[in-house]
């Protein structure tokens, strides 16, 4: 009798204890329906971040490339600005397959011509020879992104600029000429006949030459 009283109150207990228990609350129609948190806009970016996707993708086509060059492109509807860019090519060469082929990565897509992410070139015939020129550029020599040498070169034209402020930057391009010995960034605001170009070591930031 004893246990089965005993049975009987832990029973009742239990049944009074869930009774006072809060019962869970439902989901509210706005916190089920809540929508997913925005990506942010596209912008321009700094060379690096639109050259690894680039490099990356060179790799599937061969593992003997070189860098020719790397440059920013306009894209309607972003400013070019501060060495950054919504979109960037490089131009990548293969000694083994005697071809170069030239990439694109765009932070959006702006039809009919501009597709967003990276973007492959058809091969182009290339006798495996440098010019002094067009020198390759080994990824370790990159060491200074665009933004980055942008700051060098807007300080050494910052007379000019002061009194050109309607010059817009115009040319943000890396290559490696046999005059400099180092790959440079090259800056251009207005252009060749009024304009203003600076000249940044890649791998150390500093101003090279300008006029």
């Amino acid at each position: 009798m004893q246990r089965k009283l005993s049975a009987i109150l832990a029973a009742v207990s239990f049944l009074a204890l869930s009774a006072c228990a809060p019962s869970p609350k439902p989901a509210t129609e706005s916190e089920a329906a809540k929508p997913a948190k925005p990506e942010p806009p596209p912008e321009p970016v700094a060379a690096k971040t639109a050259f690894w996707p680039m490099y990356t993708s060179a790799r599937n086509w061969t593992t003997d490339f070189v860098i020719l060059k790397v440059d920013a492109k306009e894209v309607p509807g972003f400013k070019m600005e501060n060495g950054k860019a919504a979109m960037w090519t490089a131009t990548f060469a293969s000694p083994n397959q005697k071809e170069y082929r030239t990439y694109s990565w765009a932070a959006a897509a702006v039809p009919p011509d501009i597709y967003k992410g990276v973007v492959i070139g058809g091969p182009e015939p290339w006798n495996g020879t440098y010019t002094r020129s067009a020198m390759p550029i080994q990824v370790s020599e990159f060491s200074i992104d665009s933004d980055a040498a942008y700051q060098a070169a807007a300080a050494d034209a910052a007379a000019w600029l002061k009194k050109n402020p309607e010059k817009k930057l115009t040319t943000v391009e890396l290559t490696n000429s046999a005059r400099y010995r180092v790959p440079t960034w090259y800056f251009m605001w207005g252009d060749k006949k009024s304009g203003y170009a600076a000249f940044v070591d890649a791998t150390s930031g500093k101003v090279i030459k300008a006029k």
